[in-house]
């Protein structure tokens, strides 16, 4: 298929750049699959839709100040690192690094007004290196003290420290748990503690996966064929109460109604590998979900609306039909839904 099948247009204003005042009063568009019928509701009705046979998977990631800002060491300059994932080595991270000059073995750069020494080690493809960090403390609890919400490029923040502090709280599940995140899974920004009463209420059963969310889930597709494009890998851990819990909901002929698109991903990486059966592991997944993918342990999905041409709005054409996901985006542009992270959802049944 060709990348440019879905592509969309989307007027630039219906980007959120910041979170509803109020977290889990955006609204829901609702696309039932069998009948092709959209209703237009509000996440708080989530309830309705679900069911005590129903289980929701949700990625329990947290998401860290992983974006650093400093300057090298010999020259002065501005450098800024992403950390991405930590390497084997004790102290060494896969990050990504944004500078003017080229990057070699041996640079130093200070960070956290010099609390954070980071020696390149080894570049390894383009921006991306692996980088040796000399701290006296902790290094995570410098990222927290110094380190920036690496938010996506289409919020704009310029340096407002009021908006910043506002991602701090809203870019971050009420559930996150696990640390290692770059990118929040933001169909469960939604969530709040009384929406989960009301899901217990309703005797709505719910299980955690972890899958460490990194850039790559911003990448563009650059192929002219979807096929030919290839996904970052990104490290992910399914429990065994997980694996129990979703045996238990098709055993009772239950929807595991996954939320988000990296719940999704990690849930069909270990079906994928294990004829359908979703079981306890980890490791690192590169599936890449795209029509006319055959689902093997997702059955219901809420997610949030994506961007044209990229691999989320692939996979959710792969769950409902792309002609079916395409109408409902046009409708959702003119009934003016806020689109992207901090947007409004789509519960796909």
């Amino acid at each position: 298929m060709l990348t440019s099948d879905f592509h969309y247009e989307l007027p630039k204003d219906l980007i959120a750049q910041e979170p509803p005042e109020v977290r889990g009063t955006s609204r829901m568009m609702v696309l039932h699959r069998t009948s092709g019928r959209i209703e237009h509701r509000h996440v708080g009705d989530l309830p309705e839709y679900l069911t005590p046979s129903d289980l929701l998977v949700l990625n329990d990631t947290r998401v860290f100040p992983a974006r650093l800002l400093g300057a090298w060491a010999d020259t002065g300059g501005a450098v800024e690192l992403l950390l991405v994932a930590p390497s084997p080595s004790p102290d060494c991270w896969t990050c990504l690094c944004g500078s003017g000059r080229p990057l070699r073995a041996g640079l130093h750069a200070r960070f956290a007004e010099g609390a954070i020494d980071a020696e390149i080690l080894e570049r390894t493809d383009g921006a991306t290196c692996v980088v040796l960090f000399r701290t006296h403390e902790p290094l995570m609890a410098l990222l927290e003290k110094h380190g920036h919400l690496p938010i996506p490029a289409y919020i704009h923040r310029d340096g407002d420290e009021r908006l910043e502090r506002l991602d701090r709280e809203r870019y971050q599940t009420v559930y996150a748990r696990e640390t290692g995140a770059v990118a929040a899974p933001t169909a469960g920004l939604h969530f709040t503690d009384a929406l989960f009463q009301a899901l217990d209420a309703k005797g709505v059963r719910r299980a955690s996966v972890t899958l460490h969310v990194g850039p790559g889930t911003f990448k563009p597709v650059k192929t002219e064929t979807i096929e030919a494009h290839r996904m970052d890998m990104e490290r992910y851990c399914v429990p065994q109460a997980t694996a129990d819990a979703i045996a238990d909901c098709n055993a009772r002929g239950g929807r595991v109604v996954a939320v988000g698109s990296t719940s999704v991903r990690t849930i069909e990486t270990v079906a994928a590998a294990n004829n359908g059966h979703v079981v306890a592991a980890e490791g690192g997944s590169s599936i890449f979900i795209y029509p006319p993918y055959r689902f093997h342990a997702t059955d219901a999905m809420l997610t949030n609306f994506h961007l044209p041409q990229s691999t989320l709005i692939m996979m959710v054409s792969a769950l409902a039909g792309r002609d079916f996901i395409f109408r409902a985006y046009q409708e959702a542009i003119r009934e003016r839904y806020r689109f992207f992270s901090y947007g409004d959802c789509m519960l796909i049944l």
